[in-house]
């Protein structure tokens, strides 16, 4: 093959590649790319503080139900429905005979003041009026049912 001409007016056998612009871009691709990365991780870190949020807003919201269904029934006299709302745990080492008795013979409760529930100690406070007029500040400890995934009475302190 012979060798290509040289001197003025003769074009090489490739064109260059073109170099104006190249780095206008590369930094608006770089841009696009760093603004697509911060929406996808901005969007899954807003998730994952949502669920955060709604599953403490599912504990105290659980928390204060099982609690004044359990003080309610306490109230009611209603034994059986009181002793549905402990965990299983407390069931076991206490039968509902046994239980109910207990309850019985303890001060009768007229009314009851829910606090608010400590999602990460699993408490709720409670002020107990006794009908003969005594008064009491008591602990719930609660506990997560294994079956249902609600809240249960685990133990009063």
């Amino acid at each position: 093959m012979p060798a290509p001409p040289s001197g003025p007016g003769v074009a090489p056998p490739f064109a260059a590649p073109p170099t104006e612009g190249g780095r206008v871009r590369l930094w608006i691709g770089l841009g696009v790319g760093a603004l697509a990365l911060l929406i996808c991780c901005g969007g899954g870190g807003a998730a994952a503080i949502g669920l955060v949020v709604s599953n403490v807003q599912a504990i105290e919201e659980q928390g204060k139900s099982v609690t004044d269904d359990y003080y309610r029934a306490l109230v009611e006299q209603d034994y059986d429905q009181a002793y549905d709302k402990l965990c299983d745990d407390a069931q076991r080492r206490e039968p509902r005979a046994d239980f109910a008795q207990r309850v019985a013979d303890e001060p009768a409760v007229a009314s009851y003041r829910v606090g608010e529930v400590d999602p990460t100690a699993l408490t709720v406070p409670v002020e107990v009026t006794y009908r003969g007029g005594g008064r009491d500040a008591q602990q719930v400890r609660l506990a997560p049912d294994q079956q249902t995934g609600g809240m249960e009475v685990c133990g009063i302190s």
